[in-house]
């Protein structure tokens, strides 16, 4: 790699941004130009994603890397109910992954872009000893259309997609060196690729289902907490209700506790949302495959509560991800 330049050509090159009606210029010029349709309005978020902090070099391989990082960002407008157009991307990298590795990236990128509908509207690079990536994505939606996380009431229910922990199950195989095994590779998928659950947000939204709507990248103790906090609510949430993530037996004996992983455990990307009970007949058990599960319900105290089996109910602290909590 002879410089800047360079790379940001090799870039250009792998992530043309052509077909894109909502871009009207892209990386050519010193800031992209943007074209939002008529009756929208923009939803903007980005997300960092560090070597060492949430992936590693060594064990996860380039092309998930550039996969996962446009889909975490992702995730924050599909829990609007948005629809997203393009991304930048902010690349910090050592010199010597500016060729192989760079390339893995970038077709990992490149296949997150495709499969959400978005293009690279331009970014920055610079060089770092680390890997340091920042990825922001520009979406749009019907104007008043956006679901908050503020909109929770007394009564609503509680309600998740798909099923939790799956993303904490697969980390915890990559840290305990078992990614390998051929039997647990399945197991991998939702920690490497997660998928965002655009279609089922933007349907919420579209027929204002969903009172108020988070992803669940931080675990739902943690998440729930955010839709409480913003709303002035508390909640209640039955144990045998969440859907977990399977954990084969013999992982459950190496102290893998699927419990622990859909209370705790981030990066799921699933959709934790509140519908009012007159909706809640609208709700389908399904969502193109997806389970839709009710979980709990909206209290008016502002304690989170867990109800376990047999009905001894207990404090949901929210012990999710924090990067600025040390125990």
């Amino acid at each position: 790699m002879t410089g800047e330049a360079e790379l940001i050509a090799r870039i250009q090159r792998r992530m043309s941004a052509r077909g894109s009606r909502f871009l009207r210029l892209g990386m050519e010029d010193d800031a992209a130009i943007l074209r939002p349709a008529r009756g929208t309005e923009l939803l903007v978020t980005c997300d960092a994603f560090l070597e060492g902090v949430h992936f590693l070099r060594n064990k996860h391989k380039a092309e998930v890397v550039g996969f996962k990082a446009v889909a975490r960002a992702t995730s924050d407008i599909a829990a609007m109910g948005g629809v997203p157009q393009v991304f930048l991307l902010g690349l910090a990298l050592p010199e010597s992954q500016t060729t192989r590795w760079l390339d893995g990236f970038l077709a990992g990128m490149r296949r997150a872009a495709r499969r959400f509908g978005m293009v690279l509207a331009g970014g920055d690079t610079t060089r770092h000893r680390q890997i340091l990536i920042q990825v922001t994505v520009i979406g749009e939606i019907s104007i008043g259309k956006a679901v908050l996380r503020s909109g929770a009431r007394p009564g609503d229910l509680i309600c998740v997609s798909g099923r939790l922990g799956e993303a904490q199950l697969g980390l915890e195989l990559v840290r305990r060196g078992l990614d390998r095994h051929r039997h647990y590779r399945p197991l991998l998928r939702k920690h490497f690729y997660p998928e965002p659950r655009l279609e089922l947000g933007k349907w919420l939204a579209e027929r204002r289902m969903a009172s108020a709507m988070i992803d669940t990248s931080d675990g739902l103790s943690t998440d729930l907490g955010h839709i409480c906090e913003a709303s002035g609510v508390g909640a209640r949430v039955y144990m045998d209700r969440i859907p977990i993530v399977t954990v084969p037996e013999a992982l459950r004996r190496r102290g893998l506790d699927p419990w622990e992983f859909a209370l705790k455990g981030g990066e799921d990307y699933e959709l934790l949302f509140t519908v009012p009970r007159r909706q809640s007949r609208r709700l389908p058990a399904k969502f193109r495959g997806v389970p839709v599960t009710v979980i709990g319900e909206i209290t008016r105290g502002k304690k989170m509560l867990l109800t376990r089996s047999g009905g001894r109910t207990v404090p949901l602290r929210p012990r999710g991800w924090d990067p600025f909590r040390s125990t």
